[in-house]
């Protein structure tokens, strides 16, 4: 493990973790979230319990191997917000990571200690997850490249569950060109690449939920976006409302993680830090009505964006509502912005559509991210897309 100022590595003992001496990203280092499986590391999933059941893996998850047979060098596994049920970067048992971007902010999470480990420069790039925007989110907050790919593109096998529907595997980095080379190992070719031209797509629902300070600080990077590829058309991105997809998104996203996790919470008894520990007694309360409501407005939003997109329409849209929060934030106003990102949030992890977050503004001295969200199966596209914006 690297010297880590910024408490972004758990200490495991090291092991070797041969990689391969040639590849597409051989000369870089990787970190991974310490919710894949690494062979001689526990994975302890940001939970004391967890860690203790584990034992020492024996083989690496294959995106991990993946990397590695691609030539890139593994540092060690990085800090995630406990069970992955955060977007704070706040573990009660184990701290928070720094935020790379602006040390005085929460780095975001689940995936903190992977965006900390790539904002701070101890790693070329990292693994994360996103379920609910745990890769778009730090990514924003910390100035980074972030990908949360179309669902199920890239494998999560031996990597803990939240909420499967909506779990998935992304990735950080700090340029846009390690961010390609990357993409490239990752992800292969796009199902469903975009023209050269794609169609701009600007939500105004969307941007009307920031606040004019947030959107001034944003709009030198949108006319960056525009200069290239011309000004976007207006479009409602919930056009039944945020208040009907943000539940919709709880609903599934709760029953599931109670599904994935509530009887290793009831028979160890795990004591869950603050929000996590509300937010799965939420989970326990889903309803089988409120679950089964919910599916079907998750399919009706996921017809209703694909028809929007066609086969050439992006989404520009802010990836988070402002900067992130003060580290000495109340959990109260902590929990009132992960609700408000969630509306932004909510509608890539509804569609399984990819969306990736670019470093190109800031706001008071942090950074603050602006997103690419494409037709599922275009990722690729998404990221050359990405690098030509960036310069």
């Amino acid at each position: 493990m690297p010297r880590d100022p910024a408490h972004a590595f758990v200490p495991y003992p090291g092991a070797e973790l041969p990689h391969a001496a040639g590849g597409p990203l051989a000369g870089l280092s990787f970190a991974v979230k310490d919710l894949f499986d690494v062979a001689g590391y526990p994975t302890g999933g940001g939970n004391p319990h967890v860690l203790a059941l584990s034992g020492i893996k024996t083989r690496s998850a294959p995106t991990v191997q993946r990397l590695l047979d691609a030539g890139a060098r593994f540092l060690g596994k990085t800090y995630t917000d406990e069970l992955a049920f955060s977007m704070n970067g706040i573990n009660a048992h184990f701290g928070a990571p720094i935020n790379g971007g602006d040390p005085a902010r929460i780095t975001g999470g689940s995936s903190s200690g992977s965006a900390a480990a790539v904002s701070n420069g101890l790693a070329d790039f990292a693994l994360g997850t996103d379920t609910g925007g745990s890769v778009r989110c730090p990514a924003s907050h910390c100035g980074l490249f972030g990908l949360r790919p179309t669902h199920g593109r890239i494998s999560l096998e031996d990597c803990l569950d939240l909420a499967p529907s909506f779990d998935t595997c992304g990735f950080f980095t700090r340029d846009a060109a390690t961010f390609e080379r990357v993409g490239e190992v990752l992800l292969g070719e796009d199902a469903a690449p975009l023209p050269a031209a794609p169609r701009l797509l600007s939500p105004t629902d969307g941007w009307g939920l920031l606040g004019a300070e947030v959107v001034d600080a944003l709009r030198p990077a949108l006319e960056r976006v525009e200069a290239l590829y011309g000004r976007p058309a207006p479009v409602d991105m919930a056009p039944q409302g945020f208040e009907r997809n943000y539940w919709a998104f709880r609903y599934i996203q709760g029953r599931e993680a109670w599904q994935t996790d509530g009887e290793l919470i009831e028979t160890h008894g795990l004591a869950l830090g603050p929000g996590v520990r509300e937010r799965f007694a939420f989970s326990k309360g889903v309803t089988d009505v409120q679950f089964e409501e919910s599916r079907a407005i998750r399919a009706q939003v996921g017809a209703a964006l694909a028809e929007l997109l066609g086969r050439d329409g992006v989404l520009v849209l802010p990836t988070m509502p402002d900067i992130a929060p003060l580290k000495d934030a109340d959990e109260g106003s902590l929990e009132d912005y992960r609700n408000k990102a969630i509306q932004l949030l909510c509608l890539s992890g509804l569609s399984g559509f990819p969306q990736l977050s670019m470093p190109l503004a800031s706001r008071s001295g942090a950074p603050l991210g602006l997103s690419l969200l494409g037709p599922a199966g275009s990722d690729r596209s998404l990221i050359a897309m990405a690098r030509r914006i960036a310069g």
